[in-house]
Formats: structure tokens, sequence, C-alpha cells
């Protein structure tokens, strides 16, 4: 057990510690007010305050954790060794900063509650970012901090018995369209086909046309194949399904249709089923409660994650109608246009809700990388997208976090965009 002594314990210290040193370094804590438990405490043991009791492990404290609501903070990058760093400290102190104030910066989405220009999908962008600006989106720096943090611990207190935590692999899978030419009604179906003749694509029209007459399998019907490289090599894997009504931006099957409801209960009889929440749940919370509900109907049993097409996140208001809700974990955390990492870690941990200053029940789980960023966004080859894959993969071994994908069906289609992607799939996941 590690004794921390602080000054005053709040809510936002009691949080960023337990995250940082419990869920992250499998350290147990407990913290104490009063300085004669503290210097009695024969076990390891730190300050955290803005001055140390004497010669002990100091951590010089910023105001933000002591603070309530949201204010202007002041940020400028340093170094520790060759990692960057912020809110630094004096002399007196360990390390030459403030690391549990940085981590609850990063990892609460503080900045996400500054003004900010939104994109146009009213979404938080990734160039107003404090990691993208500073060169640091692509490293896991909170679980680093922890991890550099842990080598002092061990050098100060050699005695301890310290736990070690295993790497995860998590795979997630995006169906925002099930089926490229199937399933979808005679005027879907109809208007498809003569838009394919008047661009003058013959060949989707080909394609089309022996697909729906069951001459050839639908191409972006891969269930199979990642159920099957799912059951081969033990990868956890979850499925999220956009069952939205259709709109201009959610083009999936209907969800009353036979067909998509049975390929819905046949992937969840072999892997985990999540709510991808349609383009207008984003501000429309009984869309959402809709959504959820149906989804609940087709599986017969409760739906608990979640991930918002277009990862349309609007803090704290999309966080807070999950919980309404009693969504347990969401996938939303990431950005669209670059790879990396949104919060700054690749371990799952709890909304802290700046608004009302408590940690929620609700666990969010950062990925690290998504198909389309690489392909569409970064414009990568093949080549350079599994380079990247697998750097951001060995920043998340080398810390032993939880490395999140984002693929959808579509991906190992092997069409002509997507040639060579089941390749890429399998060495992301294996």
């Amino acid at each position: 057990m590690l004794l921390i002594y602080t000054h005053k314990i709040t809510p936002r210290v009691n949080y960023i510690f337990k995250h940082f040193f419990v869920r992250i370094l499998k350290i147990p804590i407990t913290f104490t007010t009063k300085v004669n438990d503290f210097v009695v405490h024969s076990g390891p043991k730190i300050t955290y305050s803005k001055a140390p009791l004497g010669a002990e492990f100091f951590i010089r404290s910023h105001d933000l954790l002591f603070e309530q609501g949201i204010n202007d903070v002041d940020i400028k990058i340093s170094k520790w060794d060759d990692v960057p760093c912020f809110f630094p400290s004096k002399e007196s102190s360990t390390i030459p900063f403030d690391i549990f104030a940085a981590s609850f910066y990063l990892i609460s989405r503080y900045e996400e509650y500054l003004p900010h220009v939104k994109d146009v999908h009213e979404r938080f962008p990734v160039g107003e970012s404090l990691a993208y600006k500073n060169g640091f989106l692509e490293k896991p720096v909170v679980d680093i901090w922890a991890f550099k943090f842990l080598e002092l611990l061990k050098i100060k207190f050699p005695n301890f018995i310290y736990a070690t935590r295993e790497f995860k692999l998590i795979s997630t899978i995006d169906v925002n369209v099930a089926y490229r030419y199937k399933h979808k009604g005679f005027v879907r179906t109809l208007g498809g086909s003569l838009k394919d003749l008047l661009n003058l694509k013959f060949i989707h029209f080909r394609n089309r046309l022996l697909t729906v007459l069951n001459f050839r399998e639908d191409p972006f019907d891969t269930f199979s194949i990642l159920l099957k490289i799912k059951a081969e090599h033990n990868v956890d894997t979850i499925f999220f399904f956009l069952i939205g009504d259709y709109t201009t931006f959610d083009k999936n099957i209907s969800s009353a249709n036979i067909n998509f409801k049975s390929l819905i209960k046949s992937v969840a009889d072999y892997a985990k089923v999540g709510l991808l929440s349609s383009y207008f749940t984003f501000n429309d919370p009984e869309r959402l409660k809709k959504e959820k509900l149906r989804l609940e109907y087709i599986l017969n049993r409760p739906v608990t994650c979640s991930r918002q097409h277009y990862l349309r996140l609007n803090l704290p208001d999309v966080y807070q109608n999950l919980i309404d809700l009693d969504m347990k974990e969401d996938y939303t955390m990431g950005f669209e246009k670059s790879v990396g990492f949104r919060a700054s870690t690749c371990s799952p941990f709890y909304f802290y809700d700046l608004d009302f200053e408590c940690q929620t029940p609700l666990k969010i789980y950062p990925y690290a990388v998504m198909d389309v960023t690489l392909k569409q966004h970064m414009k990568l080859s093949n080549e350079e997208s599994l380079a990247k894959i697998l750097e951001l993969k060995n920043e998340v071994q080398k810390v032993n976090g939880t490395f999140i994908s984002v693929f959808h069906n579509e991906t190992l289609s092997e069409n002509e965009y997507w040639n060579g992607w089941t390749d890429i799939y399998k060495a992301t996941v294996i």
C-alpha cells in the first residue's frame, strides 16, 4: 500500500491518483491529510502538496486538481528527459512537473471544454489538440509518464512488491453498411442501378445485378472472415452495428429487414455486439434511446457499449446521455483525421464529468488507429499504413496498455479501394 499525503483530498485528486496508480501501475493507494500519520508510516509514501514535509518523495502540486469548474490554463511544453510534459515544478520536486495535474488535464479532456472552433460535423478538431500541436499525439504519454515514475518508485522503495499488467488488444468493427448491394429494398436498388448506368459504371451495375440475384457473394459480407480470424487467433472483437433510420449520413440496411436482424443475431452468437449510434443522436437523446432499445430487442439482451457514428463527441453532453441510458462502455475516443491517442493514454478510464466534478460509471476505451484515417485522410499506402499501425501497437506494448483498432466490415472486401487490407487487418490483430 502506497500512502499519499496531500493537503486536501478533492474528487479530482482521488480520481487521477487511482487511475494512475491502481489502474495503470497496479499499486494500491491510500490518502492522508494528517502529517503525523504520514511521518510514522514505515511503508512507501509520497507527498503531493505545495511544499515537502522533509526529504521524502515529493511532487509539487499545481492548482488544477484543487479547483472546480473550467478555467483558462497556461500550458508551456517542456521535457522530462525525452518525453514532453507541462505544469513545471520547482527544484524541490522529485520530478520536474506535476505529473498528476498534467495527466488529469489530458484524460479528462479539459481542453475540449474550453472555447474552440468545431469542424463541419460539430466535433473537436484534431488541430485544436494540445497533443497534436506539440507532436505527441502518437504517444500515450500518460502511460509513459507512469512507467517512468514507476522506475523512480522502485529506486526509492526497492523492497515493495510491484505487480505488472498485461498487454491487451481489442479489435472493433464498425458496420456502417452491412451489405453493398443486397437487402436494400426495391427503391434503393433501382436508384443505385440507374446511378451506375448514368455514371457509366457498368462493372458496378453488373456486380450489383449478380449479387442481388444471388449469383455472387456481397463484397461487404465479410463477417465470416472476421469471425474466423477471431476464433482462430482468440481476438477480442466487438462489432458496432448502425441501426438508425436512413439519413444522409446513415445508410445501413433497415433495422426491420429480417436478413439484417439475422446477421446481427448470428454475429452476437460469437462476438460482443454494441451500438453504433447514428449521426443525429449527437444532440438527440430520445433518438439514442430508441436505437438502444431497437438493438436490445433484436439481441434480446442489454446493450452496454457504444460508439458514435462519425465520432461525433461533444463533451460532456454525449457521455451524460449514455450514462442516463445505463451504457457502461464507450469507444468513440479518437480522432477521424489523425491516428494516435486523443486522451494521451492507452488505458481505459472512467469518464470524469467536469460539470458535476465526479467520476462517472461510464468507462472510456480510447482507440489508437482507424482504417479510414490511414487510407482516406492520411493518404498512406498499404505498406505505410501497416507500418504506422505496428508503430502505434509497439508504443502500447511498451507500456503494457490496451491497443484498440477500428476497422469496417467493408475493409476486408478486397475491392479496388481496399485491395490488400485483409492482410493488414490480420497483421494488426494477430
